[in-house]
C-alpha cells in the first residue's frame, strides 16, 4: 500500500464532535477569564506608563 493513501478511508480526528466534561469548560472558562483580565490590567498599566511619560516630555524646558 503507497504512503500516499494509507488511511485516507478513516475519518480525520477533527471531524469528530469533542466531548468535554462540565467541570473542564468550567476551568477553561476560569483560565480564559483570569488571561483576559490580566491582559486588561497590562494594557492599563502600559497605558498609565503612556501618560506618565508624555507629562514628563511635556514638562521639560524647550
Amino acid at each position: 500500500m503507497s504512503i500516499l493513501t494509507h488511511d485516507l478511508d478513516r475519518p480525520l480526528e477533527a471531524e469528530r464532535p469533542m466531548r468535554t466534561s462540565d467541570a473542564r469548560k468550567a476551568q477553561l472558562s476560569r483560565i480564559a477569564l483570569q488571561a483576559l483580565s490580566l491582559l486588561s490590567m497590562g494594557s492599563v498599566l502600559t497605558a498609565l506608563i503612556a501618560l506618565r511619560t508624555a507629562i514628563h516630555i511635556w514638562h521639560l524646558p524647550a
